[in-house]
């Protein structure tokens, strides 16, 4: 499960260390997870921050679509300071994903939530090394 930063990074950066995370996913390696409002999150950070068009937004949507599996988490969590983590929690709890991959300090202190480990990218990229 990725972090609403990886996809970030992934789209901005190329040839970065999400791209390569991201990449494991579309390769078969790892299966990816987002909810609907993780979703919202990125298309909005992306519009906002990186002033992504309507038609840009569309593909990425459609792009994120058709590699992840979309969660309908059932349970809310006020666990971290940034509600948009917590999402991320509840969407890895009700998808019970082995690991979240984030870049988020806080996040990543908290080491692992209901069992699953919470790491870094580089973290992530060695586990199959």
């Amino acid at each position: 499960m990725f972090d609403t930063n990886v996809y970030v990074s992934a789209l901005v950066i190329p040839g970065s260390l999400a791209e390569k995370a991201i990449l494991r996913v579309l390769e078969g390696k790892d299966q990816a997870f987002i909810s609907k409002e993780i979703l919202d999150e990125l298309l909005k950070v992306l519009a906002r921050k990186f002033s992504r068009d309507a038609g840009e937004l569309a593909r990425v949507a459609l792009w994120i679509s058709d590699c992840t599996h979309l969660v309908r988490p059932k349970r809310r969590f006020h666990v971290l300071k940034d509600d948009a983590d917590n999402r991320i929690l509840e969407c890895a709890s009700e998808a019970k994903v082995d690991a979240i991959v984030t870049g988020d300090k806080e996040m990543l202190a908290l080491g692992e939530f209901e069992g699953i480990r919470i790491v870094s990218l580089r973290e992530y990229l060695m586990l199959e090394e």
